[in-house]
């Protein structure tokens, strides 16, 4: 049989049909109660003019985790080293017909972008894309048509997160990492799209936070409790309301 070397310079990589290794990102982040994606509008075909999760091709020197974050900063603006973010992979598209360019596999990787729960770190448009914008997710689930097959890669996002929230305290990383009760509810709200009873919450969520000991003025009444995450599980888990189980579901 030979050599491994001599095996090597002898095989022919053309003799396999060619794949194109691509990435795409799902960042969410809530803002105003309601959760939000950071989509852009792509400038050129194809699906000109259609909304798209950012994303592109994997360059030859680099993994696709290198490759999301260069993609996202190139067409969105959008740095995640400069913010408090958790990144984790998604899952593999590799639909021949994804793409109708040529056959393109992507890695679909998901971010959890913390905000003060009132801005937004401002997107600029760069790359391909025509524009950037933060876009609601529900609303965009509900009514617009995504470019390529990113409406199911949004959909599955949006299910591993809100999968996650039952009995993980994963919610957590959309928020600073000390925040009030109200804070954190506000991200079940948004990401549910059902409004959590407080009392409920407050019950379900004590024992697996610390106290910091930090108390945060507040409009009215009491200040607020200041909060960090001291477990990561939650036991008994939560329960989503039964309007909130499907992603999409809720209309913002």
């Amino acid at each position: 049989m030979g050599t491994e070397e001599q095996f090597l310079q002898d095989y022919q990589p053309r003799e396999y049909p060619s794949v194109a290794l691509a990435v795409d990102l799902v960042v969410f982040a809530v803002a105003g109660g309601v959760l939000q994606a950071a989509l852009i509008r792509r400038g050129g075909h194809p699906f000109q003019g259609a909304l798209a999760l950012p994303g592109g091709f994997v360059r030859a020197d680099e993994d696709a985790l290198h490759a999301a974050w260069r993609e996202l900063a190139e067409e969105t603006g959008l740095d995640l080293g400069a913010h408090r973010a958790h990144v984790e992979q998604l899952a593999t598209y590799s639909d021949p017909k994804r793409d109708p360019r040529m056959r393109v596999v992507s890695v679909a990787h998901l971010a959890l972008l913390a905000t003060d729960g009132k801005t937004l770190p401002d997107l600029n448009p760069g790359s391909d894309a025509a524009s950037a914008q933060w876009q609601p997710v529900h609303t965009v689930l509900a009514n617009e048509k995504l470019a390529f097959d990113h409406q199911d890669i949004l959909t599955d996002a949006l299910d591993r997160l809100a999968g996650k929230m039952e009995y993980t305290l994963t919610a957590a990383r959309l928020v600073p990492e000390e925040f009030t009760l109200s804070q954190l509810r506000h991200v079940y709200d948004a990401v549910w799209g059902a409004t959590m009873d407080p009392g409920n919450f407050t019950r379900k969520m004590t024992p697996v936070l610390a106290d910091t000991g930090r108390k945060e003025p507040r409009a009215k009444g009491a200040p607020a409790t200041v909060f960090s995450v001291d477990k990561d599980f939650i036991s008994p888990p939560l329960t989503r309301p039964a309007a909130a189980q499907r992603p999409g579901a809720a209309d913002s």
